[in-house]
């Protein structure tokens, strides 16, 4: 056994081998058992690579699974990527462009066999990325969607929204974007806030009012006035009650307009008079369709304004501004100009400026869908974690607006629905028409939009899993265990999955929804390859191992929103230089892998049996690794996964390893009690195992696969069967344990530790020898301290070497020994007698002189923290770092404080 472990543990070396063992083994099939796990990897982009967000979300849903399948649960862990409509479009049109040719050139089905030659090529990287991170996902089971089967879903649910009246095409303003030449869905737009102006331009009353031949309208955006069709007001302004009724003659265009009054004007804005353009501008197009006006379309899809405008026909929307202004400017009609910062809508892929639209689109009406959807998660048939994601879910469904579906591209779905050129007819079809079933003319064509790709990813937890062709591989699999996703697809993402789903199965597609912190850079700012702050999992992986990456992700996984990740990144190279806290992480895997080394060394002459509490460190020891068990059980089972995490890593490295093992190496040198010291051992040490594996799969699988079988493993006929698996092992229910659980010597032995704890930091702080017998005068605030610690001294006088330990209760004791350090806790003060061997007059004069100069360099740091031309001026990890020395001096100042009592 202790040969099969080699003295260090390499994760380069030991992943991929073990990585290896359970692809070959099949664990990551579907496997069939009581009670359902079934979980639908949120997509990523077929062309993408894995990022930070990525591995939170796919260490937690690995986390999950792993443990249902232990348990004996019937598990799916569906894995699948996304065919990313805009994404990939504009990946391809940039490999074409760069060999000299254009999409339109080719044609829409040789591009279309260009973005599936780009996702064969590219397409699989981001799998092997997970697979690499050891998520136990059903690789053969991968899915796509585009694939055929899935299509057909697609297409099944858009005929039949469409038959059912929820589907309909009109007219309305999008978010259009002229570089990728698609509409843009309003919550994929980015807003960002830009420096600007207001312009104030005259428009010329057709007749004076009240002496007045002209009104001021401010702008932002003087460029789209060649499409104004009215001027509105403040329905509270009485000072442009006036004004109501009367018209304006539009400069240039010579188009004569009327001035209204409607709510949705602030009358506090620029002149409170506001040029009304019902074709590119969301809030004009509503105040357009109140009062009857002309929706005017000045640009065409590229943003470049359209015939009959002049000299300013041909221009893009920035030339236009320029000209536009010119010309008012010119004439006399530019009244000034104010600076103006305001929010302006981006697209989300290439960061072009969107243009409000009108244009002709698809619509999901979704007034029958959305109350439905509301009531599962008033219920509680859908719950979010953390809770307070239910209000951003029902405050985007109780505001929801028509969903706009159809997007200007050739790489997606294409929207089934069929024209007849010859008599009109329409309709949407589930197969392909080619003779108009009216007329049998054969003048027929199908739409040119594809869908939004949110349409077909909405069905991600069914139309993977067989519907409609074999709705029978939903049984026992439909609702899903839970969705993990990031806070911003709440609304472009889960709030749909459950409308289709109550529609067309009519059950919710998950039962819980995780929403994980979204990962920051070290500063607070978004990670982004342009800002160079991005961290790569993979190169964490290679740094640090996988395991390392994944423990770290979920210890950063609690209730907060966001959370700074510690990547230090070399700034002319961009590259990963090292994480702290992932430096943590991976000693934590190395302590796991050496203790377990130790043990597996002294396992000599061992054969499997009954855990049994022989001492005070084993009643302890078990009682505090059944609640072990229960702590990750319960944090996987509710989502608490950092606290969980830390949990975790405070039992095995402070409890098992510094203080278990400890106690327990003399008993493994008894004869007498060498085998039971084994059994309890390993015992302790499988059950910590099993427990930790669904958080670091790959250090205790290479652990477990060189240890014996221990009572976990055994059956009633005293025989033994051990999984071929830690991942397939059974896991260690906590009602199994609960009879472990021995409060009284749980709390017997946290006294006994806190002595000799206060034994051994003493002999620290004053450089004593701990092979210096100190003797220690405890005095206990209860009776039933004063028993336990009674009870407990051989234990505590053999560990900590202590000659004698003298124990009375606070009303007997005679107070502070001569020569002693005094130690305070909550339960009793201890008074370690150190005699001769500290010099106290020297010892305080030199905790004085370290104390004086700690206060000294201190108040020099508060001094400069406290300049706020250095807190602006100096650079982020300048001022960062000056707050941890001043919070590193607080804590010095008031640890020298407390030792100078000794002394006074």
């Amino acid at each position: 056994m202790a040969e099969e472990m080699s003295k260090n543990y390499d994760p380069a070396v030991n992943e991929p081998a073990i990585l290896q063992k359970w692809l070959d083994g099949d664990y990551y099939k579907r496997r069939e058992g009581v009670g359902d796990c079934t979980v639908t990897i949120p997509p990523p982009n077929v062309t993408g690579i894995l990022h930070m967000g990525h591995a939170t979300d796919d260490s937690i849903q690995d986390a999950i699974v792993r443990m249902a399948r232990m348990r004996g649960r019937s598990t799916r862990w569906i894995l699948g990527t996304d065919h990313a409509g805009i994404a990939t479009q504009t990946k391809v049109d940039k490999k074409l462009k760069s060999e000299g040719i254009s999409r339109l050139e080719i044609g829409r089905d040789k591009f279309i066999d260009a973005c599936w030659d780009w996702t064969h090529e590219y397409g699989g990287t981001i799998v092997e990325q997970i697979k690499r991170m050891g998520c136990s996902v059903d690789f053969e089971g991968e899915r796509f969607t585009m694939d055929p089967e899935y299509a057909e879903a697609v297409r099944k649910v858009f005929c039949d929204w469409y038959h059912d009246g929820l589907i309909y095409r009109g007219k309305r303003i999008v978010n259009w974007c002229p570089s990728c030449t698609t509409a843009i869905s309003d919550d994929e737009a980015e807003y960002k806030e830009e420096k600007g102006h207001l312009w104030h331009l005259r428009y010329p009353l057709t007749e004076p009012v009240n002496g007045q031949e002209y009104i001021v309208v401010a702008t932002t955006r003087p460029e789209t006035m060649l499409g104004d069709t009215g001027v509105a007001v403040s329905s509270k302004d009485p000072e442009k009650a006036a004004f109501v009724g009367k018209t304006v003659k539009l400069p240039i265009v010579d188009r004569e307009i009327p001035i209204f009054d409607d709510w949705h004007v602030d009358p506090n804005f620029g002149s409170g008079f506001v040029k009304v353009t019902p074709a590119h501008d969301p809030n004009d197009y509503a105040m357009g369709e109140a009062h009857g006006l002309e929706k005017i379309n000045i640009f065409d899809e590229h943003a470049v304004v359209v015939e009959g405008y002049g000299e300013f026909t041909g221009m893009t929307r920035d030339e236009c501004r320029e000209a536009v202004v010119a010309w008012f400017e010119e004439h006399g009609l530019l009244d000034h100009i104010d600076e103006h910062e305001h929010s302006v809508m981006h697209c989300y892929r290439c960061d072009n400026t969107l243009e409000p639209w009108l244009s002709e689109q698809w619509f999901v009406a979704v007034d029958k869908l959305k109350q439905p959807a509301l009531d599962a998660v008033k219920d509680g048939r859908v719950t979010f974690h953390p809770a307070r994601w239910t209000d951003t879910y029902t405050t985007w469904m109780e505001n929801l607006k028509d969903w706009c579906i159809s997007r200007q591209l050739w790489w997606g779905h294409r929207i089934p629905v069929f024209y007849c050129e010859d008599c009109g007819w329409e309709d949407a079809c589930m197969d392909d028409v080619h003779v108009c079933p009216t007329c049998g003319g054969t003048h027929v064509h199908q739409d040119e939009n594809v869908l939004d790709t949110w349409f077909s990813s909405q069905l991600w937890t069914f139309a993977t899993q067989g519907w409609p062709q074999k709705p029978e591989m939903l049984e026992g699999h439909h609702p899903t265990t839970a969705l993990v996703t990031a806070r911003d697809i709440i609304a472009l993402w889960v709030a749909r999955m459950v409308m289709s789903s109550l529609y067309f199965l009519d059950e919710v597609p998950f039962k819980d929804v995780v929403i994980y912190p979204t990962i920051l850079a070290k500063d607070g700012s978004r990670m982004s390859k342009s800002k160079g702050n991005g961290v790569d999992p993979m190169d964490l992986i290679d740094m640090y191992g996988a395991d390392a990456m994944r423990f770290n992700l979920l210890t950063l996984c609690t209730n907060n929103q966001d959370v700074k990740f510690d990547a230090d990144i070399d700034k002319k190279t961009k590259k990963l230089k090292g994480s702290p806290r992932t430096e943590q992480a991976r000693a934590f895997v190395t302590k796991i892998w050496n203790a377990s080394r130790f043990l597996l060394m002294n396992m000599d002459g061992y054969t499997p049996g009954e855990p049994v509490a022989k001492t005070a460190a084993d009643a302890w020891m078990f009682s505090r690794l059944a609640k072990a068990v229960k702590l990750v059980t319960e944090g996987i089972e509710h989502y608490t996964f950092g606290e969980m995490a830390r949990g975790v890593q405070n039992f095995f490295w402070n409890e098992v390893c510094d203080w278990y093992v400890e106690v327990t190496k003399t008993r493994l040198k008894d004869d007498e009690d060498r085998l039971q010291a084994q059994r309890n051992l390993i015992f302790v040490l499988d059950t910590s195992l099993r427990i930790m594996h669904p958080l670091m799969p790959f250090v205790t699988e290479a652990i477990w696969d060189t240890m014996p079988a221990s009572w976990l493993d055994m059956k009633a006929d005293g025989t033994c069967e051990r999984a071929e698996a830690l991942m397939v092992a059974a896991w260690p229910e906590p009602a199994d344990f609960e009879r472990f659980i021995d409060e009284p010597a749980e709390r017997s032995f946290e006294l006994a530790r806190a002595v000799v704890s206060d034994a051994r930091s003493t002999r620290a702080r004053y450089r004593i020898s701990p092979k210096q017998a100190l003797p220690v005068v405890v005095a206990a605030h209860s009776a039933e301290a004063a028993e336990a610690l009674e009870g407990m001294s051989s234990f505590i006088c053999g560990l900590a070497n202590i000659p004698e330990m003298t124990v009375a209760i606070d009303a007997g004791f005679a107070g502070k020994p001569e020569a002693s350090i005094a130690l305070a806790g909550p339960d009793f003060d201890a008074y370690v007698v150190v005699g001769d061997l500290v010099d106290f007059a020297a010892e305080k004069a030199r905790l004085e002189k370290e104390l004086a100069a700690s206060e000294k360099e201190l108040a020099a740091a508060e001094r400069t923290l406290s300049n706020e031309g250095f807190v602006a001026k100096a650079a982020p990890e300048v001022v960062a770092k000056k707050r941890e020395r001043a919070a590193e001096l607080t804590d010095t100042i008031a640890a020298i404080k407390a030792q100078l009592v000794d002394f006074a």
